[in-house]
């Protein structure tokens, strides 16, 4: 599995890393077109998150919609993106490879005990994504449709994974 813990204090930060097959320009504009990160996301952005300032996050879950507010920090076309999501902090880092784009979201909470359900739903998230920019539409999976493709299951390989990694440590 492609996650890894690391503790600060009461922080925590997950860093994910997806390799993608495509060019760290196309990567980029899925990241912060709101078109897009509506149809990949467990948020839908009220605007392009490709400037510094704030935006509105909108958490989808069925029909019930909760507005978070966020701040664009960081905008560099096409290499990194930094923002918060309520008091969360998300930085994703497209590098070029041979292949396309390594994509590696760091993202930051001192909220304790959730790392593994964050890691599963970031999973879930980036394999929508790949699959749309592979030209392959699914239709977005977040809030409790998670559970119908797999979340319970890797929440707990994750929570397994960080534990043990954390004993080796």
């Amino acid at each position: 599995m492609d996650a890894t813990v690391e503790r600060n204090g009461p922080e925590w930060t997950l860093i994910f890393i997806r390799d993608l097959g495509h060019p760290p320009e196309r990567v980029w504009t899925a990241l912060t077109d709101p078109a897009e990160i509506d149809r990949w996301a467990p948020f839908a952005a009220d605007r392009p998150l490709t400037a510094t300032g704030d935006v509105t996050l909108t958490v989808v879950d069925g029909d019930q919609r909760t507005d978070t507010a966020g701040t664009v920090l960081t905008a560099e076309a096409p290499r990194l993106l930094e923002h918060t999501w309520g008091e969360d902090r998300l930085r994703w880092e497209l590098e070029p490879t041979p292949a396309g784009t390594r994509l590696t979201l760091r993202h930051t909470s001192a909220n304790p005990g959730v790392e593994a359900m964050v890691a599963a739903g970031w999973h879930l998230c980036a394999g929508v994504l790949g699959a749309l920019l592979d030209g392959r539409p699914v239709p977005v999976i977040r809030g409790r449709d998670a559970l119908d493709h797999g979340w319970v299951e890797l929440r707990d390989a994750y929570a397994k994974q960080f534990t043990r990694a954390e004993r080796q440590s």
